[in-house]
């Protein structure tokens, strides 16, 4: 959902009689998606005019051109492949390489074509004259908007190859335990999709064939057990009401979709993930960790305390805890300490702010927040592997009960005619 923009801003970005006009979106600094309209004589103009409003672009496309338009479906770029070039790139500015001959180089060792073209656009745009930072925020839909404030930062501290490298870093730590997840996700998954293909199988296939023996049972005036009624009402369900119920599930789907993707909508959602049982507490100390060893590593070097807050705040990858810190920015422009209005969120745990609060005082916050980064990461780690050790096996005796119900359902009126004859 885009925000409306301020009566300010639009007397700044009024239009101009002789001017072309630029459709631009833009990001403000609580990381509200912005859109409207800015005149000026060219699209370099057109940048600079955004970001003097203390907005960050993402977009900005000459009106007449027609450019601008909802964002076609396309393949996701891996973040190993982002990752990879990011190293690289960092690589060949430190071996002395100008920027663009590093880009037009990277761009022709690069396997996937959406990461190239966007690559040669950069190369380009930055031929051009425009920023670094401004010509990967054009591409969000590749680089995501942690990855161009750190470069952004990097850009105008004068650590831009380590910054990329930063980045590259963390790419291929997210990636690696996104593998670990998909991995370890594997086999519970095949358990439950194997499982519930056999019980369909039972439920569409062998169950008919005992139906003659459900209406023995019943003309021999003997009631069905319990057990095999509600089978046989399942079945009917499945048959009678199956396919709308998936159809209703699409739908409800989709729309479920849309509406997490607005802002009200990532807030319910991402504070709903984190009262999961089990799974809430990975996804708090997550974030945490991502936000500690972004803002310790933007610290370290040398970016300003206001700024690291800025950027690490979009590291989060959780609306909640970002906001969290965006009130934090507001208390430390005013000389208020860190640990405290991250405190007063509730959001962090204690040993984690008490850790926090005694690296301000002993001047080592950044320090402090990179080994809390490696230690919080460590312990989610380990949490999610025996998480998924215990998963696997507790589907499987979730399946196999099913499965067992069935059975016992088909076979128990059997069993009472024995004891008939």
């Amino acid at each position: 959902m885009f925000a409306e923009i301020s009566p300010v801003s639009r007397a700044v970005l009024r239009r101009i009689d002789g001017m072309p006009e630029y459709l631009y979106t833009a990001k403000n600094q609580a990381g509200t998606d912005i859109s409207g309209t800015i005149s000026a004589n060219s699209k370099k103009e057109a940048v600079e005019a955004v970001h003097r409003l203390k907005l960050f672009p993402l977009t900005v496309e000459d009106d007449k051109k027609g450019e601008f338009a909802f964002p076609t479906i396309s393949r996701r770029v891996p973040d190993t492949q982002i990752a990879a070039a990011m190293l690289q790139l960092a690589d060949l500015l430190d071996n002395g390489v100008p920027v663009l001959q590093a880009f037009q180089i990277l761009e022709k060792q690069t396997p996937n074509p959406r990461l190239k073209s966007a690559l040669k656009n950069i190369h380009d745009r930055v031929a051009e004259g425009e920023s670094i930072d401004t010509a990967f925020g054009m591409h969000s839909d590749i680089f995501s908007g942690l990855t161009v404030s750190v470069i952004r930062a990097g850009s105008e501290g004068a650590f831009l190859e380590d910054a990329l490298r930063r980045v590259g870093n963390f790419l291929e730590q997210q990636a690696v335990l996104k593998s670990k997840v998909i991995g370890a996700l594997i086999y519970p998954m095949l358990i439950l999709g194997v499982g519930m293909l056999v019980i369909f199988i039972l439920l569409l296939f062998v169950v008919p064939h005992f139906e003659y023996i459900f209406d023995f049972v019943n003309d021999e005036g003997t009631s069905l057990p319990l057990i095999t009624q509600s089978l046989i009402v399942l079945r009917e369900m499945l048959l009678s009401y199956g396919l709308y119920v998936c159809i209703a599930g699409f739908v409800f789907f989709y729309w479920l979709q849309i509406q997490l993707s607005t802002v009200w909508g990532m807030r319910i959602k991402d504070r709903l993930k984190m009262r999961l049982p089990l799974l809430g507490t990975l996804i708090l100390e997550s974030a945490i960790a991502r936000f500690c060893r972004v803002l310790g590593t933007l610290m370290a070097n040398g970016v300003p305390i206001l700024q690291s807050l800025e950027i690490s705040s979009l590291s989060t990858g959780n609306s909640i805890l970002a906001d969290a810190v965006q009130r934090s920015v507001q208390n430390v422009s005013s000389g208020e300490t860190l640990a405290k209005p991250l405190a007063e969120s509730g959001i962090f745990p204690l040993p984690v702010m008490a850790m926090i609060s005694i690296a301000e005082e002993s001047n080592s916050l950044e320090t402090v927040l990179i080994n809390l980064a490696d230690s919080l990461e460590s312990q989610t780690a380990r949490r999610l592997e025996m998480l998924m050790r215990i998963l696997g096996p507790a589907l499987l005796l979730v399946m196999g009960l099913l499965i067992l119900y069935i059975f016992i359902a088909m076979f128990m009126p059997m069993i009472g005619m024995w004891d008939v004859f």
